[in-house]
């Protein structure tokens, strides 16, 4: 048993003075007690207390790419084939590497958790490796050694467009069809469980898109996937899908999942960007997570998502790093509610204590770990903010989140155990 002790915490949505907060040798919090004093065997943490983020959409190789694409402007599609052209070039050796590394980003910024959305399964020629896992088995490795709890997204990917086959550069992508795609599935998350607990390393799913899933196979993994399990996909990133997908299905992204019963609860849908005012009502009705990605959503001109009216129509908000132009939770949840000011012309359309939900309990939502919060029975995992830095002096420690940035944190404990102060943070990794 281990208690620490923080001069100030964020509990219950709000700035708590005084706390101690009791962690099993599991990992989990037994106790939280406001408005007391250190006892002399307490841990001491400096700062204002947080929960941990948890970050609910990375594609880790895509941390290739920062700093390598703004030479020649261009678009989305240009950037896509860019990555593809770094998608063919990783083994899993590479891949551990690179993961290790932006994992290692992560935790040295605040991210406890991460949803990795995986779809690079398979050899060049698309047949399978000697280990069959041996690419979702070296992401569990790195996170591992990185010390991040991951929810691997194990992803179905089969089409370059509406049926169409994959291209060359997609074949490694694709297992051909959702059943041998929902065969792999069940088979990965044999391999993981008997390596790794499940409080470390879970498994879950993602549908690519509607683009990259016919409609054939989204009917089958409808009918054949776990419930139980998080489902995520990445939805109506693009206007030119959305145009598509009406030429031909004849409805929208959303009305397509709606149609097939997969919008619900357990269904995170990724950037929604470009959506339609019938769009937003069924995700909000449905209790949906939706998960904005600003930074990224930013870099690539993506577009400004209705993240609000969202909220409003009942849709649960969470933030990833995406293709990690920054990693930092901060910048993501600042980024949100800058969007929104830029889109509406008003400020304070996110209060701070939304914005701490969405890095924190929204990404719980969307990876359904008992993560992201500050309570009794939950994972001890946090970090400390500084709020005396020449960033955040002088700021309401409530407010921290819009002043506050990853170098202002202090430590960052998963578990209750101290994984990464800022300092350990590497930047070696391998193109």
């Amino acid at each position: 048993m281990t208690v620490f002790w923080a001069p100030s915490a964020w509990v219950d949505g709000r700035i708590t003075e005084r706390v101690r907060i009791g962690v099993d040798d599991s990992g989990r919090i037994t106790a939280i007690e406001s408005g007391v004093v250190a006892a002399a065997d307490d841990v001491a943490v400096p700062g204002v207390l947080f929960p941990g983020a948890v970050n609910a959409h990375s594609h880790a190789f895509h941390r290739l790419l920062r700093g390598r694409t703004h030479g020649d402007g261009g678009s989305f599609w240009t950037w896509r084939e860019l990555m593809y052209q770094e998608a063919t070039r990783l083994t899993p050796e590479s891949y551990e590497r690179v993961a290790t590394t932006v994992f290692a980003e992560m935790v040295a910024t605040g991210w406890t958790s991460v949803a990795e959305f995986h779809y690079v399964h398979h050899t060049l020629d698309g047949s399978p490796y000697p280990e069959p896992h041996a690419m979702e088995l070296a992401l569990a490795r790195a996170a591992r050694t990185a010390g991040i709890r991951l929810t691997l997204l194990d992803t179905c990917y089969l089409s370059s467009g509406f049926g169409a086959p994959p291209q060359p550069e997609q074949t490694r992508f694709s297992d051909g069809s959702a059943e041998r795609w929902l065969d792999r599935l069940e088979s990965l998350r044999t391999a993981v469980a008997e390596q790794f607990s499940a409080d470390e390393v879970a498994v879950g799913a993602a549908i690519h898109s509607v683009r990259a899933v016919p409609v054939r196979d989204l009917e089958v993994i409808a009918a054949r996937i776990d419930p139980t399990i998080p489902l995520h996909v990445h939805l109506s990133e693009q206007p030119a899908e959305n145009a598509a997908c009406l030429a031909e299905t004849g409805r929208t992204p959303t009305g397509l999942l709606a149609d097939l019963d997969l919008l619900s609860p357990r269904l995170a849908a990724v950037h929604a960007t470009h959506l339609t005012g019938d769009d937003i009502a069924q995700l909000g009705a449905a209790g949906c997570t939706i998960v904005m990605c600003p930074t990224t959503e930013a870099d690539l001109g993506d577009g400004i998502g209705p993240a609000r009216a969202l909220h409003d129509a009942g849709a649960r908000i969470a933030l990833g790093t995406d293709q990690h132009a920054v990693i930092d939770p901060l910048l993501e949840a600042r980024a949100l509610e800058h969007g929104e000011r830029l889109a509406s012309g008003e400020r304070g359309r996110f209060s701070p204590a939304q914005l701490v939900a969405a890095m924190s309990h929204g990404g719980a939502s969307s990876t359904g770990r008992d993560v992201g919060d500050l309570h009794v029975g939950a994972f001890a995992d946090f970090f400390t903010l500084d709020p005396s830095t020449i960033r955040t002096r002088g700021s309401a420690p409530d407010q921290l989140i819009l002043s506050a940035t990853s170098p202002d944190i202090t430590a960052v404990f998963v578990g209750g155990r101290e994984v990464a102060p800022p300092s350990r943070a590497t930047a070696a990794h391998s193109r």
